[in-house]
């Protein structure tokens, strides 16, 4: 038996680069936990960029509880990514504050390492991850996988909402953005 309830979860990730490991979350957790994701095909890309934020906030994100950032390699440059993780901070009369984790894939430079670069994370994570009590928390894709303990991260995430002060100031991306991202510079 679960020792931890069953949220509804919003997954961010980078759709073209890490889809492989948004499936295999989905899989491995199965139906421990809702998925709220939007998949490629769910917004017209030919709408107004406003528009794009509400439908993330009201259509996909609305009663989720958790938002757990799939990071890659490219993750930080993505400008729904980083509406996302705004969208999923903010509290309104319609839409309650989710919950904040990021899990480092096995893809990102640093997921060998000790502890992830800031600037090779979503901005808005960084922000809500890099402090004493922080809202957000990362942690590395679990090898081998367990399922308790990804759900007892979600859990985590659920009992800090409202119980510590979270940082969503940071201007929202307008655009993706460039750099390095493992197989060249992208824009």
């Amino acid at each position: 038996m679960n020792a931890t309830p069953r949220h509804k979860v919003f997954v961010s990730y980078h759709h073209a680069c890490d889809q492989y490991y948004k499936e295999l979350f989905c899989e491995n957790l199965g139906n421990e936990f809702v998925d709220k994701s939007v998949e490629d095909g769910d917004i017209d890309v030919n709408v107004k960029i406003d528009t794009v934020r509400q439908k993330i906030r009201d259509e996909f994100i609305a009663d989720a509880t958790v938002t757990v950032v799939l990071v890659g390699q490219c993750t930080w440059q993505r400008k729904h990514v980083d509406w996302e993780i705004g969208s999923s901070l903010r509290h309104t009369k319609n839409n309650a504050r989710c919950g904040l984790l990021g899990i480092l894939l096995p893809s990102h430079y640093d997921y060998k390492g000790y502890t992830p670069r800031l600037n090779l994370i979503p901005p808005r994570l960084a922000d809500n991850c890099n402090q004493v009590n922080a809202y957000g928390a990362i942690y590395k894709w679990p090898d081998p996988w367990s399922s308790r303990q990804v759900r007892e991260w979600i859990h985590r995430a659920f009992q800090r909402r409202f119980s510590v002060h979270l940082d969503n100031t940071r201007p929202q991306f307008e655009r993706n953005r460039s750099g390095w991202c493992g197989r060249g510079w992208s824009d």
